[in-house]
C-alpha cells in the first residue's frame, strides 16, 4: 500500500462575495415580505377610496413623532450604509461605528413607534382602521426588530474580527435586509400618515 496521499486545497470559511446562498436566500425573503406588505398598503389603500372617509377616527394623522421617527430610520440606513463601505475598504473602525450607529438608532425607532401605538386614540380592535394601522405598523417594527438582532450579531462578530475585505457577506446581506426594512417603512409612512391628507 502507498502512504502518498492526495492534497486539496482548503475548504472556504464562508461566502467570499454578497452573490452566496445568503444572498440568494435574502433576495427571497425580500421578495415575498415586500408581497405581502404590498397586499396590506393595497388593503388600506383599497378600503380608503371604497369607504367614507369618517371610516379613518383620526382624519389628519399626527406626524408629531412618525416624521422625526422616519427621519431616524433613514440616518440608521446611511450609518450602516458606512459601516459597510468600511469594511469593503478594511476599515475596522469605521465598520463598528457605522453598524453600531445604525443598530442604536433602530432600537430608537422601535421605541418611538411604541409610544406612537400607547399615544393612539384607537385600537387593533377599535375598527377596520385600528386593525389595519396596527397589523401594518407591527409587521414592519417585527421586521425592524429582526433588523436589530441582525445588526447586533454582526457588530459582535466584526468586534471579534470575523470580517474583513475579502469575507464579508454577512455584514452586506444584513444591511440590504435593513435597507429593505427603511424603504418599505418609506411605503408605510407615504400610505398610513401621508394620503390621508390628500383625500
Amino acid at each position: 500500500m502507498s502512504d502518498a496521499t492526495l492534497a486539496y486545497p482548503p475548504l472556504p470559511e464562508g461566502a467570499v462575495r454578497r452573490i452566496g446562498v445568503g444572498w440568494w436566500g435574502l433576495l427571497c425573503a425580500v421578495l415575498t415580505e415586500g408581497a405581502l406588505f404590498g397586499y396590506l398598503l393595497f388593503s388600506f389603500l383599497y378600503y380608503s377610496v371604497q369607504l367614507d372617509p369618517a371610516w379613518i377616527p383620526v382624519r389628519y394623522p399626527s406626524l408629531k413623532l412618525a416624521l422625526p421617527n422616519t427621519i431616524i430610520l433613514l440616518l440608521s440606513s446611511v450609518c450602516v450604509w458606512w459601516g459597510e463601505r468600511g469594511v469593503r475598504e478594511g476599515r475596522r473602525g469605521r465598520q463598528l461605528l457605522g453598524i453600531a450607529a445604525g443598530l442604536l438608532l433602530g432600537m430608537v425607532f422601535i421605541g418611538i413607534q411604541l409610544k406612537e401605538w400607547h399615544d393612539k386614540p384607537f385600537s387593533l380592535r377599535s375598527g377596520l382602521f385600528g386593525s389595519l394601522f396596527f397589523t401594518i405598523t407591527g409587521f414592519h417594527m417585527a421586521h425592524v426588530g429582526a433588523g436589530v438582532i441582525a445588526l447586533a450579531l454582526i457588530l459582535l462578530w466584526s468586534a471579534l474580527g470575523y470580517f474583513d475585505r475579502r469575507r464579508n457577506a454577512p455584514v452586506l446581506i444584513a444591511a440590504m435586509y435593513w435597507h429593505f426594512v427603511d424603504a418599505v417603512w418609506l411605503a408605510v409612512f407615504t400610505v398610513l400618515y401621508l394620503t390621508p391628507y390628500l383625500w
